[in-house]
């Protein structure tokens, strides 16, 4: 009963949002609510709600200072060289502007935090696809899927999970599996290349000049590939003094001055810039990077004395400080209350038992033919359950009970934990993931709609990466 009622809850959750019936905190915290009163579990409900938000509070906090960090370097100017540098590069054509955010993404991914790398990546590469008015969920859907291929890095996560639960070395895992995720990471540039080709036929290729100078006229947000697309078109006369008015899928209306301000890291003359302060500002920011990528301290701890340290250098008088602040009040409260959203729904699915399980039910459910191909089964197992479950319920959890059952056919826990790696495309767009929201929320798209758009690509991606690796032989 547990098992149905897991799957039917995040059933539920998926549907809801992505016909946007609810918005995804409503979601998130109603739907788990209302399934644990249904299994019987009404009265603990509280007790799993504060486990949940007691193992998510370090990602809040990491967020949100991170947030404002990276916010106070858009403000200063830090990221303008690289938006000019890439606009120029790619000549205003669409398609190396996609290509250019997936380069960009994987790059960024290096230092092994997803919402660092969406961070920068939509810092950089947003304006770009607002002014040429290119498909956002493109610019979502590939910088997600790349940063996935990424998260295989051994400091990433994953595979120093995987190593743990297996007691495996991490290199053993990772070394092996870097040809297989070469080549994954090749198709997500092959990837953007094609979503690129379309974006290039759709709008056209500019020149630098024209894109700087271009008048909003239109402008598409793809929800997907071939169909289930959601246009949204600008209307109006287009002539001086126009007032042209965007009717979104929501029914909301914005007003044709917030282009101007979507697009103001590129201002020359925002009085937030301080080009004395930009050796310094690039400076720290290489620091807290490499601090990250050594953990020489939590990361909560880096971003928050980062974020102090970027304010009071930058902003020395206070009323400037609440201004920066104030200005990504926004973002922090939205990301910030996601997580803590998406704590419910984890604690719930954890707390009741729906987890364990889901995971029972599953590993259960292969037949004894399969034995010998645990590992191919591993593979394909983590698609679904990285995509509906946190990576720590994924390895710790079914991992072990997986390579126990391919030790029995002599199947080596060393490839086991290797096809265990595969899903990570899919996983850096799966609800329970926090970074997901920093993506959507930077990039103004909705949730649904990335989801309608990257699930696909990002499933395609990881069949990539395993057939990759069963052909180099290391799974």
């Amino acid at each position: 009963m547990l098992t149905i009622l897991g799957f039917a809850m995040i059933a539920t959750f998926l549907v809801l949002i992505m016909t946007k019936k609810m918005s995804p905190i409503a979601a998130l915290v109603l739907i788990p609510a209302l399934f644990c009163v249904a299994v019987g579990q009404g009265a603990k409900l509280g007790d799993y709600v504060i486990d949940g938000v007691g193992n998510l509070a370090p990602t809040a906090a990491m967020l949100m200072f991170a947030i404002v960090y990276f916010g106070v370097m858009i403000d200063v100017g830090l990221f303008d060289p690289i938006v000019r540098g890439i606009l120029r590069f790619c000549k205003a054509d669409p398609m190396r502007i996609v290509v250019g955010t997936a380069v960009l993404a994987a790059i960024v991914s290096l230092d092994g935090d997803g919402s660092t790398t969406f961070m920068i990546t939509v810092s950089a590469m947003y304006p770009l696809y607002k002014r040429l008015k290119m498909s956002l969920v493109v610019m979502t859907g590939v910088a997600a899927t790349a940063n996935g291929v990424m998260n295989t890095l051994p400091w990433g996560g994953p595979t120093a999970r995987a190593a743990t639960a297996l007691k495996l070395d991490a290199s053993e895992i990772f070394i092996p599996m870097i040809p297989a995720l070469a080549v994954g990471l090749l198709a997500v540039f092959l990837l953007s290349y094609v979503l690129g080709l379309r974006e290039r036929k759709r709008l056209g290729m500019l020149t630098l000049d024209e894109a700087l100078v271009r008048e909003p006229e239109q402008e598409t947000v793809l929800a997907g590939a071939g169909g289930g697309g959601e246009d949204r078109l600008r209307k109006g006369s287009g002539g001086s003094g126009s007032a042209e008015i965007t009717q979104d899928g929501d029914g909301d209306e914005d007003d044709e001055d917030e282009d101007d301000e979507d697009f103001k890291g590129l201002d020359p003359d925002r009085s937030t810039l301080r080009p004395r302060l930009y050796w310094f500002n690039a400076g720290l920011t290489v620091a807290l990077l490499t601090a990250m990528i050594m953990q020489l301290m939590p990361i909560p701890v880096l971003f928050l004395l980062g974020a102090a340290l970027a304010l009071t250098v930058n902003f020395p008088h206070m009323p400037d400080q609440r201004a920066r602040i104030a200005a990504h009040a926004d973002n922090v409260l939205n990301v910030s209350g996601m997580v803590f959203a998406a704590a419910v729904f984890t604690g719930v699915l954890t707390g009741t038992g729906m987890v364990e399980n889901m995971a029972d039910s599953v590993v259960s459910a292969v037949p004894d033919a399969m034995g010998p191909h645990m590992a191919i089964v591993t593979g394909l197992l983590s698609l679904p359950l990285t995509y509906f479950m946190s990576n720590d319920g994924f390895y710790f959890g079914v991992v072990p009970v997986l390579a126990e059952a391919g030790a029995a056919h002599g199947v080596s826990p060393l490839e086991i934990a290797r096809a265990s790696l595969a899903g990570q495309a899919l996983h850096m767009s799966s609800p329970l993931v926090p970074a997901v929201y920093v993506l959507v929320g930077m990039a103004k798209v909705e949730f649904g709609d990335h989801t309608r758009f990257t699930v696909k690509w990002a499933v395609l991606t990881s069949l990539v990466v395993l057939g990759a690796g069963i052909l180099f032989g290391t799974i």
